[in-house]
């Protein structure tokens, strides 16, 4: 391959070897260019570096590299299954024979030679009468150095249809190349700073690593190189939303918030007040508030997002609050009622279960200013909504709105830009949140307020599900109320859990004197609320539900909340379920009933149990499922690094973000730094919604 007629942008099919077949294989693997070659990093090594003879093959051992010359080949069908040909060669050191065998490789007898030297690398099988290998890995040494033994092999990904010798020999090739010809994209100071090695130097030290200090030295540029990438398109999109507009500076007296809290029946925590004054701070500036507010189940998160509403309307601004489903937009407008109404405030409620005349009547006081806070789900965002003068933006569960669904919330507020407070009652994990939310000042509530009860978590299997059954007829006898959730709504052929539909049938069996309901997603937003407001106010003993409950739904008379098929569920989604119940004076209980198919899945069933705390539940959380499947953020595509590992990297994470705000607050990037700025644009321009003008 001739390096003046490679690029790092080609194709893959411009590579010697590779056609549309091959092409289309890569591509499963998220291969499409030369440059996804070379950053396609080994996922593990293999150190083969010691070359033993055939006497020290220990049969069951591990894997050893040998090399030995060929002394017969012999092919033939295997007895038992006609379709499997056994091709079975003899190997000589010189002073000990082994045999190898592969199973279904017609063309060996092809490529292999009686007097042939091969490189190999296998284990013995163990119980053999003679000394045996099967499928190793073999390379023909034609006097050249060999490159699966003798060395540290890197050991790559692999789909079917492409084995692993065939990616090694094609990223050798593509490195050799295209290693001479990558930019270092960071600015000099930084790699002299940090004493990085050249970019050229770490990429081919990842694939072929040649000691272990240049190897680490190697992937600590990497890391450090991904991060600040990121970091700076998210520093970008940061400076951006501070020049473009000017946000009102919210710097009214507090008569109403003063009022609030002088009616309140219980003490803000401490990490409460913390939070309040560090969004009070932010919203009295003329620079748009973008902060994450992040709390456990239960820690307080409302109390907070109500003082900055108040904070708002003191300051003559009207205030928003949206919420992703309908029950728990209604849940906080009547939270928002019941607070608000004493202080002469009121508070609507937008959704697309709204009679018509009344969501016109609400979209024409919103317009003139005399409607001042509304909570609602997508409809506040719908085209026929505007504002006299949207101030302040609440937006809860955050994880669950995508950024052109903010950005069209942001929109309303017309030539100003809104203060945005986004709420989040699934702890995300530090590293995970310098990631998606890098642009989002984060403020974080541990404290939980006192009066709370610790809820009993347990997880039984078939077995105990009678005396659960007993269990939960004692606490309604009680007069407590009950959540069961399961998984799905109705049987399904591709999943092995139970339905709701006839898990309800089975509990109106089994309790009939007791008022049962059902909750799902495909019931109508009127049916919904409905079933919603009978069990708040006591008149249903038991719910049967999907995770519709998971969050907002506040009901401190519910001490069970029974999880069925719980080894389905991730911890974070366990550990919101289990925030429904606690929240009334009485002993509440999470019950997992749950038949977990490996030691794995029962590990995490008793990790769960054994944790209480929301952010040591997402640090778990994240390290089971890693972080692109935590919380759905995958979506975002910041997540996916091809070297930096977010749980084990975090303090790296933190250096580059440092450096990378510094770095864009210093001056014009583009000009300075263009080959960085150009990687940034390419790698998370389209993501961050970030372009040159910013």
């Amino acid at each position: 391959m001739n390096r003046g007629f490679l690029r790092l942008d080609d194709p893959v099919t411009a590579i010697r070897g590779i056609g549309e077949a091959k092409a289309l294989l890569l591509q499963r693997l998220g291969i499409a260019t030369a440059e996804d070659l070379v950053y396609f990093f080994p996922r593990r090594y293999e150190d083969r570096r010691q070359i033993v003879t055939i006497q020290d093959l220990a049969p069951g051992g591990p894997p050893q590299a040998f090399r030995a010359r060929v002394v017969s080949i012999e092919q033939r069908v295997a007895r038992s299954n006609r379709r499997m040909q056994i091709t079975r060669v003899c190997l000589s050191d010189g002073k000990n024979v082994a045999w190898a065998l592969w199973f279904n490789r017609w063309n060996l007898s092809k490529i292999l030679r009686e007097g042939m030297e091969l490189a190999l690398y296998g284990s013995l099988e163990p119980r053999r009468p003679v000394p045996e290998l099967l499928n190793p890995e073999f390379e023909i040494l034609d006097g050249s150095d060999p490159r699966s033994v003798g060395r540290i092999v890197p050991v790559y990904s692999a789909t079917a249809g492409l084995n692993e010798k065939w990616l090694r020999r094609v990223i050798d090739t593509v490195l050799e190349a295209l290693v001479p010809t990558i930019p270092d994209i960071l600015p000099p100071p930084l790699v002299e700073k940090f004493h990085f090695i050249d970019a050229a130097s770490a990429v081919r030290q990842m694939h072929q690593p040649t000691d272990e200090a240049l190897f680490r030295a190697a992937r600590q540029r990497l890391v450090f190189e991904e991060f600040f990438l990121l970091q700076v398109g998210l520093a970008l999109r940061h400076r951006r939303g501070c020049l473009e507009k000017k946000a009102p500076a919210l710097t009214g007296q507090g008569d109403l918030t003063r009022k609030f809290l002088a009616g309140l029946p219980f003490e803000l925590t401490d990490d409460q007040r913390r939070v309040a004054q560090e969004i009070a701070a932010d919203m009295r500036r003329s620079v748009p508030m973008n902060r994450l507010l992040q709390g456990d189940v239960g820690s307080g998160k409302t109390v907070v997002a109500v003082m900055a509403l108040l904070q708002a309307l003191d300051s003559g601004i009207q205030a928003a609050m949206m919420a992703p489903t309908a029950v728990l937009a209604q849940q906080h407008a009547l939270t928002l009622n019941r607070w608000l109404a004493p202080l002469g405030v009121e508070v609507a409620l937008l959704t697309g279960g709204v009679a018509p005349a009344e969501k016109k009547k609400i979209h024409e006081r919103l317009s003139d200013g005399t409607l001042r806070v509304v909570v609602g789900t997508h409809a506040l965002i719908q085209e026929t909504v505007s504002f006299k003068r949207l101030g302040l933006i609440v937006i809860d569960e955050q994880h669950r709105f995508g950024v052109l669904q903010r950005k069209a919330l942001n929109s309303k507020a017309g030539a100003e830009a809104p203060h945005t407070l986004v709420m989040t009652a699934t702890p995300i994990p530090r590293t995970l949140a310098l990631s998606v939310y890098g642009d989002l000042a984060v403020s974080t509530i541990r404290q939980l307020p006192g009066g709370r009860q610790p809820v009993k978590s347990v997880w039984i299997g078939d077995n105990r599900l009678p005396k659960m059954l007993r269990f939960l007829e004692s606490e309604m006898a009680a007069g407590r109320q009950i959540y069961w959730v399961c998984p799905l709504i109705e049987e399904s052929e591709n999943f092995d859990a139970a339905p709701l539909e006839s898990r309800f049938e089975k509990l109106r069996r089994e309790f009939p004197k007791r008022r049962l309901a059902m909750l799902h997603g495909r019931m109508s937003e009127k049916e919904k609320n409905a079933v919603m407001t009978e069990f708040s106010a006591g008149r249903i003993d038991l719910l049967a539900s999907t995770t519709v409950i998971e969050v907002g739904v506040d009901v401190p008379n519910a001490t069970v909340m029974v999880v069925e098929n719980a080894e389905r569920f991730g911890l974070s989604q366990l550990h919101q379920l289990r925030g429904r119940v606690g929240r009334g004076s009485a002993k509440s209980w999470c019950i997992l009933y749950a038949d977990p198919k490996n030691p794995e899945a029962e590990h995490r069933l008793d990790q769960f149990c054994a944790l209480s705390d929301g952010f040591a539940i997402a640090e778990a959380d994240m390290q089971l499922r890693g972080p692109g499947e935590f919380c759905g953020v995958r979506q975002h595509g910041l997540t996916d690094f091809r070297v930096a590992d977010l749980i084990r990297d975090g303090a790296v994470m933190e250096v580059a973000r440092q450096e990378a705000f510094a770095l864009i607050a210093r001056g014009d990037p583009y000009e300075n730094f263009p080959l960085l700025m150009q990687a940034v644009l390419s790698r998370y321009g389209r993501m961050l919604d970030i372009a040159r003008t910013a």
